[in-house]
């Protein structure tokens, strides 16, 4: 079953493969699946084409995959444009919701590079 170019997963329950495409977690996926009067626990290849009809339309009426995707980042981008303290955070790389960057914050800052002690070795002249 492809939705918006993507392939869901035809082993997984659909409650889960729905959640493949960005924008749409659990409790999404299971709202879609309610509205569309489907079961939670079944698999996407066995689903009929009327039943995938059913999906795909609901999934189309929200903003997900590419169109969320640009939204984020505009919205990001707007807050570097004002010169915003959390536009400021995302142009530095560091968190932006006041969390410690002392010892954490290694999702956004990467691997720790570790640094010399600063003192210089004295020679023995």
């Amino acid at each position: 079953m492809r939705i918006l170019g993507i392939t869901l997963p035809d082993e997984k329950r659909l409650e889960i493969a729905l959640t493949s495409l960005f924008g749409i977690g659990r409790a999404r996926a299971q709202k879609i699946l309610k509205e569309s009067g489907i079961e939670f626990g079944r698999q996407a290849k066995t689903l009929s084409v009327d039943e995938e009809n059913k999906i795909r339309s609901i999934v189309e009426a929200y903003k997900i995959e590419a169109d969320l995707k640009r939204e984020v980042a505009s919205n990001i981008k707007r807050l570097k444009d004002i010169k915003s303290y959390r536009g400021s955070r995302h142009t530095k790389r560091l968190p932006a919701r006041g969390q410690r960057t002392k010892t954490n914050a290694r999702t956004l800052k990467g691997p720790k590079k570790t640094m010399g002690t600063g003192r210089r070795k004295e020679s023995k002249t």
